[in-house]
């Protein structure tokens, strides 16, 4: 069987829906993803970014790209998370008669599940689970002693308060090194590591013996990596959207925001 799996959305959505994605591999298995994220999908037979396939152009084109269709007419089975919410899309794959089996990108609200476990619930009836529901992503490297720190997030509403990471810093250097982390999307952080591709920053992660975080893609990849992680949330629920992994602890602060 050829399969395409299509999962836009940011590093966070990526991560927690990979054992979803894993459980989907066939004879030949091809991932198109956001340009940033396209390191980090290390178990497909081939990997493209969404923008580069032209994509975007299916529903509004006319007629429809020909290359693109003929490219999709490859697969035998099309699992798609892009397109859930826009009607041309879904009706026009529908004429088309291509093999799209779509899904809703984001848990509902009251779902009253994980997010990993919903994703996975999404594609049982196309495979078969292997039991593993934690993301894993493996990097080659040794264990350091150092620890990191990401003070942000996508919404600066999930932030713990930066000077309240700068106190925790000061007592952490009593025992080891600190380093700062920040993403390519991050405000200005005098020091802090930045990577253009996100394999080498889950490979830096990999090597640190602790990291912590707010709810934020950065924390959701170094659970993935397997470093011990300590996730600070305030008004995201960690039920739903807490990193998951085998030495991960939540820490709550208050917020007066609702959660998303």
């Amino acid at each position: 069987m050829r399969r395409l799996v299509i999962r836009p959305g940011a590093l966070g959505d990526l991560i927690v829906s990979l054992p979803a994605l894993e459980c989907l591999r066939a004879d030949y298995l091809e991932v198109w993803t956001s340009s940033a994220n396209m390191p980090l999908v290390r178990f497909a037979s081939a990997v493209r970014s969404i923008i580069s396939t032209g994509l975007d152009l299916l529903g509004i084109a006319d007629p429809p790209p020909p290359r693109l269709v003929g490219e999709l007419r490859r697969f035998d089975s099309i699992v798609s998370w892009y397109g859930a919410n826009r009607p041309e899309f879904r009706e026009l794959v529908r004429s088309l008669d291509l093999p799209f089996t779509f899904f809703p990108a984001l848990p509902p609200e009251g779902a009253g599940m994980h997010a990993t476990d919903f994703y996975l619930e999404q594609v049982s009836a196309l495979a078969e689970r292997d039991g593993n529901a934690m993301p894993r992503i493996p990097c080659n490297v040794t264990r350091q002693n150092f620890a990191v720190i990401h003070p942000f997030s996508g919404s600066p509403r999930k932030n713990w308060p930066l000077e309240k990471f700068r106190l925790l810093a000061r007592g952490l250097e009593r025992t080891m090194p600190v380093r700062w982390c920040a993403g390519a999307e991050d405000p200005p952080l005098d020091g802090a590591q930045r990577f253009d591709d996100l394999y080498e920053l889950a490979c830096w992660l990999a090597q640190a013996s602790l990291y912590i975080g707010n709810d934020s893609g950065i924390t959701h990849l170094a659970a993935a990596v397997e470093t011990p992680v300590l996730a600070i949330f305030g008004p995201t629920d960690p039920a739903v959207w807490a990193p998951r992994g085998a030495h991960v602890r939540i820490a709550r602060w208050r917020s007066q925001e609702k959660p998303r």
